[in-house]
């Protein structure tokens, strides 16, 4: 099984990472409503959705929301949340949703650069393509690979949820390699993470050949600029060619 099916299932991916709440998700949909100056009823869709915490936020500004997440777990929980504008649906993201549906694609928090077959990437960004209206809007959030490299920790402790998680780091094929080790009532697990470290140049080659032009580039859910060696995000704006 490909490791994210695996880890994303599991309730403590959701657990060690809970910090990123609601609160951080609304203050950069926020910037992105000012920005792309959002309208009732236009069509979103949220790939990689996880529990919707942007997916409602998105929602919140009256966009009609799909999230979309190949976890079944996380689907199951994102349903709580469903309204007139916003449902959610087990769905694969390399795989075209509804074509020229949508006035805007989200991809956030780092949902990509996943799979151990590079055309994979290609398929998502194709179906973003496909899915978007002709003058669609294709928003990616993914981390800086630059800082990422720079200011990695190859060892830590996060304790959180009433489990302490020991995490190590790696930087092996162009890939940061992390693995996550506990205890939970007596019983010992262990994960994986393993995400490709994209540059913006990376990037610019992966969507020219999806068909892809970037058009805005920022550095944080503020939207700065963008830095290379020191921004935490590197956030990309693109529209179909």
């Amino acid at each position: 099984m490909a490791w994210y099916k695996d880890w994303f299932n599991s309730p403590y991916y959701h657990i060690l990472y809970g910090q990123h709440n609601d609160a951080e998700a609304a203050l950069f949909i926020d910037h992105l409503a000012d920005l792309l100056q959002f309208k009732n009823h236009q069509f979103a869709l949220d790939l990689a959705c996880g529990k919707g915490r942007h997916s409602k936020q998105l929602a919140n500004h009256g966009l009609v929301v799909t999230g979309i997440d190949l976890s079944e777990e996380s689907i199951k929980a994102a349903q709580a949340f469903a309204a007139d504008n916003l449902n959610f649906e087990v769905h694969d993201m390399r795989k075209v949703y509804k074509k020229m549906n949508f006035d805007y694609v989200f991809n956030l928090f780092t949902s990509f650069g996943y799979f151990a077959n590079p055309d994979d990437n290609i398929a998502t960004l194709t179906a973003v393509k496909d899915n978007l209206k002709v003058h669609g809007c294709f928003v990616q959030d993914y981390f800086n690979a630059p800082c990422v490299i720079n200011q990695m920790v190859s060892h830590n402790e996060i304790n959180t949820g009433g489990i302490l998680f020991k995490i190590t780091k790696e930087i092996k094929e162009k890939k940061i390699i992390k693995t996550i080790a506990f205890n939970d009532q007596g019983e010992h697990y262990q994960f994986n993470e393993e995400v490709d470290l994209f540059t913006l140049s990376d990037f610019e080659a992966l969507y020219k050949q999806a068909g892809l032009k970037i058009e805005h580039i920022f550095g944080d859910y503020q939207l700065g600029a963008y830095d290379p060696n020191q921004s935490k995000r590197l956030i990309l704006i693109s529209k179909p060619l």
